[in-house]
């Protein structure tokens, strides 16, 4: 996947339409449905894939996986709304020229009804179909832990991407969560959701290793997510991710912290820099964008 290009013009236009009929982006979720959509279901799904094109010749695939359960399933909403300044400062300021973005949402596979949905890398406005195609569930269990680990193990046993196939550079992977993994990958919770025929546990160590040989892996902790200041949270994932842990204290500055991120790991911009651009565009969001990345 990942053909076509991204335009403002038919986002806008979209997003006209919706508020002149009363549509709501999350189509889906909000007309009441209770299952995952056929198009973001991963069972049996053998590769989500970003390649290279005539059109988009060096891809480089970005995945955005959302926590959607308790407080967290508004997290979606608020980046759908955020989509043009992710694409605006990637493109537009040349932090990547082809990015290829893939949506996703992580419930808890020991309770909720949809414990993984995963989208397509795309480049063209397709992305935002895929984010109104998630079911905001809002369930979880308890123990501050939900299935992190299962979109982990997806992405890297089910995602082929040619930044790192052809060229030998990782693509990148943002977590937006505020619980931790369950410390095992259950085989029975594979085989039900993903279709994989595991046979053993897999612990959470052995997944992280597999999935950070193709991608650079993120964690960002939104401050209005219910457990932002649980510390026992944030050494669960710093002593494993260390300074790719990332938290944030303005919801809606999200789509900006991912630009930035990936912008200065890139090598193409300065955190002044980055922070200029956003001043440009008229972003609110500088702030809170250099507290999250400069600690």
């Amino acid at each position: 996947m990942g053909t076509g290009l991204w335009s403002a013009n038919v986002y806008d236009a979209t997003e006209g339409y919706r508020e002149a009929t009363g549509a709501s982006a999350f189509a889906c979720s909000d007309g009441g449905s209770r299952t995952v959509h056929p198009d973001l279901d991963p069972f049996g799904v053998g590769l989500r894939e970003s390649r290279d094109s005539a059109e988009h010749p060096e891809s480089l695939a970005v995945a955005v996986l959302f926590d959607v359960t308790g407080s967290m399933r508004w997290v979606p909403r608020t980046l759908q709304a955020k989509l043009p300044e992710l694409l605006g400062l990637l493109q537009r300021k040349g932090y990547v020229e082809h990015p290829q973005v893939m949506f996703g949402a992580i419930g808890d596979a020991t309770c909720d009804r949809a414990p993984l949905q995963i989208g397509q890398f795309e480049s063209g406005n397709r992305m935002d179909d895929d984010l109104g195609k998630i079911l905001l569930e809002g369930g979880g269990g308890g123990e501050l832990r939900e299935s992190y680990e299962l979109a982990m193990y997806f992405m890297a046993r089910h995602t082929s991407i040619d930044c790192f196939e052809k060229r030998g550079k990782r693509g990148y992977l943002f977590i937006i969560g505020d619980e931790r993994a369950y410390p095992k990958l259950k085989a029975r919770e594979v085989r039900r959701v993903v279709g994989d025929g595991l046979r053993d546990n897999c612990p959470l160590a052995f997944v992280l290793f597999a999935l950070q040989r193709m991608y650079d892996v993120y964690l960002i902790i939104p401050e209005e997510a219910q457990n932002s200041g649980n510390a026992e949270v944030a050494a669960f994932w710093r002593s494993r991710l260390g300074q790719n842990v990332i938290q944030l204290d303005d919801l809606d500055a999200t789509c900006e912290t991912i630009a930035l991120t990936i912008g200065l790991a890139e090598g193409a911009i300065d955190l002044d820099e980055g922070l200029g651009h956003l001043r440009e565009y008229g972003s609110p969001a500088g702030p809170s964008v250099r507290r999250a990345l400069s600690r």
